[in-house]
């Protein structure tokens, strides 16, 4: 016989207050999405202008040679590669909101686990990208540091 712990035979339920706080938080990341829609919507729209100002400047500097158009489409380039990672937590925390209020909508535990599980996609997309934006910090601030050090020695 399969004797079983009894966290493994605990089963969790909501009371009220923790419904009530699961459908806030939901409304308020709905909220946030919408907002982060928008702001990748200005994201593009930057990458769009800049693209072209930069490509116009460059036409009219001649001292830019043949970088000058092409700068235009780096920086274009850059500014969709921004908006494109930012979309990822943006389009999970939209999941998340839209699948809780459906789990409550609909009293539904496992839509609800489906919206946790994008709730914790969002968390885990944002963490990695701030592990990653701090690491380019710490190497340009070893890069800096050498450089002035190669600059004071020459």
């Amino acid at each position: 016989m399969e004797e079983h712990s009894v966290i493994e035979n605990f089963e969790m339920k909501l009371n009220e207050s923790a419904k009530d706080f699961l459908k806030e938080a939901a409304k308020w990341a709905y909220f946030l999405s919408i907002l982060g829609y928008i702001g990748i919507g200005f994201i593009v729209f930057a990458a769009l202008f800049a693209g072209t100002l930069f490509s116009t400047m460059g036409k009219m500097n001649p001292a830019m040679g043949m970088m000058g158009s092409s700068f235009g489409i780096v920086m274009a380039v850059v500014y969709l590669l921004i908006a494109a990672l930012y979309f990822f937590p943006v389009y999970y925390l939209n999941k998340f909101a839209s699948n809780a209020k459906a789990a409550f909508n609909n009293n539904d535990s496992e839509t609800l686990t489906t919206s946790l599980r994008y709730l914790k996609s969002h968390y885990k997309f944002i963490v990695i990208m701030t592990l990653v934006i701090f690491s380019l910090y710490l190497l340009m601030f070893v890069g800096m540091i050498v450089g002035g050090m190669a600059f004071n020695n020459a």
